[in-house]
C-alpha cells in the first residue's frame, strides 16, 4: 500500500513568538535542518511516497523550500487554507485522499517508527489512531484534602501525577471526514468529542520513545541542544 501523509503547517506559531516573526514555525531550524525537513526525511526514510503540505500563513516561504520535494526523492503537493480552520477541517480540501492516511503536527520531534504506526493502523479495525506518551508532572507544593467541614483528611507532600498526551501524529481513515463540517474551523478536540459521543473506534497507541512539541520558545531551545546530542536519533 502507497504511504500518504499529510502534515499540518498552516499555523502562526504564536507561542514561538519572538523566533516565528520572521520564519514560519515549520521552518525554524534545529541542527542545520528545518523541524519540517527532519520530519520529511523521516517519512522518506520510512518509504512514504506522497506527502502534503496544508499551509496557511508564510505558506510562499514553505513552498519554495520544499517545492515539488524531489530534493528529497518524494512528491511534495500543497493544500492552500483561504483562512485558518483548525487541525482537522482543513483536510476537506484535499480531494485525493486515499481510504487511510498519517496526519501530523509539522513541529514535531520524535523518533517514532511512522511505517510502523501506519501499517498498524492499516492492520486494525479502528478508524482512527492517536499515538501518545505518557508524562509526569510533580507538583511543587504540598497538596491537601479535606472534608466539607474544613477537617483534614490527607496530604502528600509534591504529589507526581501521571497522564498520558497526544503526540499529534493520527492515522485515519477518510470516512472520519463525514464527521468533520466543512469552510467552518474545527480541530482534533472537537472529533474527539464526537467520536467519543457516537463511540467510534479509536486506538491510543503508547510510544515509549523521544518525543518534543517545540511550539514554546523553552522547548525550541530544548530541541536545538538535544538534536546535536541525538541526530542519529532522528536523521540518518
Amino acid at each position: 500500500m502507497n504511504k500518504r501523509a499529510v502534515i499540518l503547517a498552516g499555523g502562526k506559531g504564536t507561542r514561538l513568538r519572538p523566533y516565528t516573526v520572521v520564519l514560519p514555525k515549520p521552518l525554524m531550524p534545529i541542527g542545520e535542518y528545518p523541524i519540517l525537513e527532519v520530519i520529511v526525511r523521516q517519512l522518506v526514510e520510512r518509504g512514504f511516497e506522497h506527502i502534503t503540505m496544508a499551509v496557511n500563513h508564510q505558506s510562499d516561504l514553505i513552498k519554495a523550500f520544499f517545492q515539488n520535494g524531489e530534493k528529497w526523492g518524494v512528491k511534495i503537493d500543497y493544500s492552500m487554507e483561504d483562512r485558518p480552520l483548525g487541525t482537522i477541517a482543513p483536510l476537506h480540501f484535499i480531494s485525493d485522499l486515499p481510504e487511510s492516511f498519517l496526519v501530523m503536527n509539522g513541529d514535531i520531534l520524535t523518533d517514532i517508527d511512522y511505517a510502523n504506526f501506519f501499517n498498524e493502523h492499516i492492520d486494525g479495525s479502528a478508524i482512527y489512531s492517536i499515538s501518545a506518551v505518557e508524562r509526569k508532572h510533580i507538583v511543587d507544593y504540598g497538596v491537601l484534602e479535606s472534608s466539607k467541614e474544613g477537617a483534614l483528611s490527607s496530604f502528600k507532600e509534591k504529589p507526581e501525577i501521571k497522564y498520558t498526551v497526544s503526540m499529534g501524529i493520527y492515522m485515519m481513515d477518510r470516512s472520519v471526514l463525514k464527521l468533520v463540517p466543512k469552510n467552518t474551523a474545527f480541530g482534533f478536540d472537537q472529533l474527539m468529542h464526537i467520536m467519543l459521543k457516537r463511540e467510534c473506534k479509536v486506538n491510543v497507541k503508547l510510544f515509549k520513545g523521544y518525543w518534543l512539541d517545540i511550539g514554546r520558545p523553552d522547548d525550541y531551545m530544548i530541541a536545538i541542544d538535544e538534536f546535536e546530542e541525538k541526530k542519529g536519533l532522528f536523521v540518518k
